[in-house]
């Protein structure tokens, strides 16, 4: 691909110090733009949290740095994930080191575009911007990773409403605060004359669409450059103004075969694990790995019958032995291609026969958990939270409905969708009437997850479709607060405190609670099942009316939790392993004496 490209990063007319940086690499060869292609970044450090111009220099350059020394012929998905994970460890490891002097870390937004053959492949962390202009039209190809972008997909604020909050600057993803990163992964084929816009908020928070699009089509790259920051620099912009402009002058039409050009030689299967670029069962062509756990990965795939996109997760090969894994994995497809809702996961049902091994298709989806989201933002506010609890409650009535109890409903098994949906994931511990219990070995993390479970659960029970009611409150709960309803040590100490005690009173953590909506959580939360909702129908009503909840004292009637118990099975085993030996080593010492004795 032949480009032309300009950038332009300044201040801004209010800050003293340019806290975003931007990088861009083109090879002189053409048979190295082929292999490897071309690279535009741009990082808009976090200046709240300190030396964001560190912050944002270093991931460009830890970025740059890979994609330049990779090997020819890396394919643009592992260049991506790899400058990712570069970057937000380069990142992290330079906040951590500064917190042991300032107490604060760093972080920054970062975008990278890949420019191969026809095709440009991004990835994004952030509330920068990608526009592209095709056939006469400029078009937003990322998401930002604020709060009030959150809002504005949930339809919970109005465009401009979104533009003017307070929440806009709030980011829900950024690079280097945590050690690993999520970035937005797509792909988007382009043809010579397209144009390509990467910019800071500063820059587009202070121009409209149609102010861009003019400058960019008017005017070459560098000419665009100047215009549109001259522009948000009389505006008085109040952050820091980058931008670059690219304009795709040639590209090559590229046949593909298993995910790659012809022209370049198929990467060798380095296990016998799946890679990128194969095809399963002759139908599901994998194209990217999203993301990998302890037991399995997930895949973005093409399914070549009817070439959508869909998700695929894979167990690793040494699990597929495995009884109590395999029983699971089988749920999970039984439930899954059962439901039909438009908050519920969807799995497509694929005969066993049809499957070389397990896995599980699902639709794709784009966006962020509800945990991830939680994480982000602390507390998050009550009207957003009601919301989102309302929509899981319809996901849950239907559920109920078809006989199945979800049984670990958290945070992290709700996605939240860039298109303002919800998902309701993963039901491999799922009950669902007349379908054999399952069994599995040793301690049970997978029989509910501590912070969400249910006291009967805790206790070994099953439940009921109250059991998901209490998750459903826990998870308001921490929403409104910021916090999880029990804390401790362990999981243990966890578990045992929601047995023989109830949580502080959600205004005692956050006072701007309105007393309506703690009486909501509370009711969820009950210890007693026949003291929760009845159904998530109920439930659901008052969410809905929030306002008309009659007000029963029940944070007056709240037990506080019992410590001693907590204390006890803390130290129970040091207890034990004193005391064992020493009851062994006295029985011994008995029975010689009294074998002296004897004789």
């Amino acid at each position: 691909m032949q480009l032309t490209y300009s950038q332009l990063s300044v201040p801004g007319p209010v800050r003293e110090r340019n806290e975003d940086y931007i990088g861009f690499f083109h090879p002189a060869t053409l048979e190295e733009r082929r292999a490897r292609g071309s690279v535009a970044i741009i990082a808009d450090g976090v200046g709240g949290q300190g030396d964001g111009d560190i912050a944002s220099r270093v991931a460009v350059e830890s970025a740059m740095d890979i994609f330049t020394d990779a090997e020819l012929d890396t394919s643009p998905n592992t260049l991506l994930w790899e400058m990712f994970k570069a970057a937000n460890l380069a990142v992290y490891d330079s906040g951590m080191s500064r917190r042991d002097k300032t107490g604060k870390r760093m972080a920054t937004t970062l975008t990278i575009c890949i420019f191969r053959d026809d095709r440009i492949y991004i990835g994004h962390v952030g509330d920068c911007r990608v526009y592209i202009v095709q056939q006469g039209r400029l078009r937003r190809i990322t998401n930002d990773h604020s709060y009030a972008g959150v809002q504005l997909k949930l339809g919970l604020i109005t465009v401009q409403e979104a533009a003017n909050s307070e929440l806009r600057s709030v980011l829900t993803r950024c690079v280097g605060q945590d050690p690993f990163v999520r970035p937005d992964y797509s792909t988007t084929t382009v043809r010579s004359g397209d144009l390509l816009v990467l910019c800071c908020d500063g820059l587009y928070s202070t121009l409209n669409e149609g102010e861009v699009y003019d400058a960019v089509t008017k005017n070459q790259p560098e000419e665009a450059c100047k215009q549109l920051i001259d522009l948000a620099v009389r505006r008085e912009a109040g952050d820091n103004l980058s931008v670059q402009v690219i304009r795709v002058e040639i590209t090559e039409q590229v046949d593909y075969y298993r995910g790659l050009p012809v022209y370049r030689k198929a990467p060798e299967r380095m296990s016998d694990e799946i890679q990128v670029g194969q095809v399963l069962d002759g139908r599901f062509r994998v194209d990217e790995l999203i993301s990998t756990s302890g037991m399995a990965s997930i895949f973005k795939c093409t399914d070549l019958k009817d070439n959508r996109t869909v998700a695929m997760k894979l167990p690793f090969m040494k699990f597929e032995s495995d009884p109590g894994f395999f029983s699971r994995f089988q749920r999970e497809q039984e439930i899954g291609s059962k439901l039909n809702h438009p908050y519920i996961l969807h799995v497509e049902p694929i005969d066993a026969d049809d499957r070389s091994r397990p896995y599980l298709v699902m639709e794709y989806l784009e966006g962020q958990t509800l945990g991830q989201l939680m994480r982000a933002i602390k507390p998050m506010p009550v009207g957003d939270s009601l919301r989102i609890a309302s929509r899981i409650c319809e996901a849950l009535e239907y559920l109920h409905d078809h006989d199945v109890v979800h049984r670990d409903l958290k945070p992290d098994n709700v996605m939240i969708c860039t298109d303002g949906s919800i998902r309701i994931m993963d039901f491999g511990i799922a009950k669902l009437e007349g379908a054999r219990r399952l069994t599995f070995g040793g301690f049970q993390p997978a029989m509910g997850t501590p912070d969400y479970m249910a006291p009967e659960q805790v206790k070994g029970k099953r439940g009921d479709a109250r059991t998901d009611i209490y998750s459903l409150g826990a998870m308001l709960y921490e929403m409104v607060t910021g916090r999880p309803p029990f804390e401790g040590d362990n999981p243990l100490l966890i578990m045992n405190a929601r047995l023989n005690g109830d949580p502080v009173a959600p205004r005692s953590a956050n006072p701007e609670i309105p007393e309506t909506v703690e009486e909501i959580i509370l009711h969820a939360m009950s210890r007693p099942l026949g003291e929760r909702y009845a159904s998530a129908r109920d439930m659901k009503h008052e969410l809905d009316h929030a306002d008309e909840v009659k007000l029963t004292g029940r944070a007056a009637r709240l037990q506080p939790v019992v410590h001693w118990k907590g204390n006890w099975q803390r130290h129970r085993m040091v207890v034990l392993c004193v005391a064992i030996p020493f009851l062994i080593f006295l029985v011994i010492f008995l029975s010689k004496h009294l074998h002296i004795s004897v004789r």
